[in-house]
């Protein structure tokens, strides 16, 4: 299958303007069409992936951001945030160091710092940038190299330079993430720091058709992996043993990063403890799991529940209705109806056992999806109600529920990926839900 299936009308830049450039390449997508599942690799046989083509649309994104905001020039330490910029990763590794950061002074070029001999590979093997916008950089380690070693002011020199040169020296710069003893080094250069990361997730809310498919082929991934817990939950085999070999079976499948497995199983079940154990699974377990991993950038969010072996009515209760709270939200989701409306089909905190709405973040929730695994929409009683968002045609996001059963310990959490098209949304988590499923029946 081609990617016409979801194809923009308009690929190229105008090279006018930010503006134009974002309005050329900003995604009409053809809905007559199923959402393409790629294989793993580009062929000279199909049209897949471009990814140059997805690399120039999220740039104009960003330039169009940045030109509806009061800031001259975007500065972005967060690694979700540096690859949308620059389509640059170098590992896993780099994610909670803050050693690679990128930016975009105004109308200029990106400019990307990274580690070490990172920099001269990039030169080498990322021609969609300037070779000499691919720089070595170093901020410290989050401070195992001491600030007054003076790294932090070296940069911080280096950045007030290219505003200048840029002519954006004396506007706002908009940082997503920061050490404060960096932000005290910027300040002494006369450089005013505000929230750049909102202006970036209004950046990332529209996925062109190269993200949607990539996110797609994310999505098909993990439902291999519940095909593969169907088959191995069973008595004996412990929670960190199905983790294992998600992992195992996400990398080969193409994983440039697991961020993490739920294993959630019997008396563990409520309240939800968001994490693994050692916990051994017996007969009659109701379990359930979250696969959060990667492919090319591109994140899943996506829970599945199963029991083992035989249910109790108790826990085919609490499939029931989280599948019920699901299914209302999925049939409101479609351009211009605004995230209060989908919040308030969900039940109240009080009436799932939870105190407030704040305590119960997370478990009737919405969340875009793109590069990080929360983008906009959010979608939650705690936020929703008070100040909603507007859902818009090419947004993905995820929708997930949880029930706690009536036998006190049980529980039900089921979760969806949704693209939204012109006049509804389509599914992309494919794996079957729309009742229990029972491992290994007895």
């Amino acid at each position: 299958m081609s990617i016409d299936a979801l194809e923009p009308k308009e690929v190229k830049s105008s090279g006018v303007d930010p503006e134009a450039e974002a309005v050329a390449l900003n995604p009409q997508y053809n809905w007559d069409r199923a959402i393409p599942s790629f294989g793993a690799m580009n062929v000279d046989t199909e049209q897949r992936v471009d990814f140059r083509r997805m690399h120039d649309y999220r740039l104009a994104r960003t330039r169009q951001a940045l030109k509806n905001s009061d800031c001259g020039a975007l500065l972005m330490l967060d690694p979700n945030n540096v690859r949308y910029l620059t389509s640059s990763k170098i590992g896993e590794w780099s994610r909670d160091k803050m050693t690679s950061f990128a930016m975009l002074p105004g109308d200029g070029d990106p400019i990307l710092w990274d580690f070490g001999s990172a920099a001269y590979h990039h030169k080498l093997y990322m021609p969609w940038l300037q070779p000499d916008n691919c720089r070595a950089g170093n901020l410290g380690l989050r401070g195992t190299i001491p600030p007054h070693f003076g790294l932090m002011e070296y940069h911080a020199k280096e950045f007030a330079a290219i505003l200048k040169e840029n002519g954006v020296a004396d506007a706002p710069v908009g940082v997503d993430l920061i050490e404060p003893a960096f932000q005290h080094e910027l300040e002494k250069q006369g450089i005013k720091i505000v929230d750049g990361q909102q202006i970036m997730l209004e950046a990332r809310e529209i996925k062109n058709a190269d993200e949607i498919a990539l996110l797609n082929r994310a999505a098909a991934m993990v439902d291999a992996v519940y095909h593969m817990i169907s088959e191995e939950l069973k008595p004996g085999v412990r929670e960190n043993d199905i983790v294992a070999k998600a992992n195992k079976l996400l990398y080969e499948l193409g994983s440039d990063d697991v961020e993490a497995i739920n294993a959630i199983s019997g008396e563990r079940c409520s309240p939800h403890p968001h994490n693994f154990s050692d916990r051994m699974i017996r007969p009659g377990d109701q379990a359930y799991f979250d696969v959060l991993q990667s492919y090319m950038g591109y994140r899943t969010c996506y829970y599945r529940t199963f029991n083992v072996g035989t249910a109790t009515p108790a826990q085919h209760d609490a499939y029931k209705k989280a599948r019920e709270w699901v299914d209302s939200a999925i049939q409101l989701i479609k351009p211009g109806v605004s995230t209060d409306k989908v919040a308030e089909v969900w039940p109240k905190a009080e009436e799932f056992g939870f105190p407030s709405e704040l305590d119960a973040f997370g478990l009737q929730f919405g969340h875009g999806l793109g590069t990080s695994i929360h983008e906009r929409p959010i979608i939650s009683r705690l936020v929703s109600l008070e100040n909603p968002m507007e859902i818009k045609e090419g947004m993905v996001f995820a929708l997930e529920t949880f029930c706690p059963a009536t036998d006190g310990f049980s529980g039900a959490r089921i979760e969806e990926e949704v693209v939204v098209t012109n006049d509804g949304c389509r599914l992309i988590s494919l794996f079957p839900a729309e009742e229990l499923p029972i491992a290994h029946r007895y």
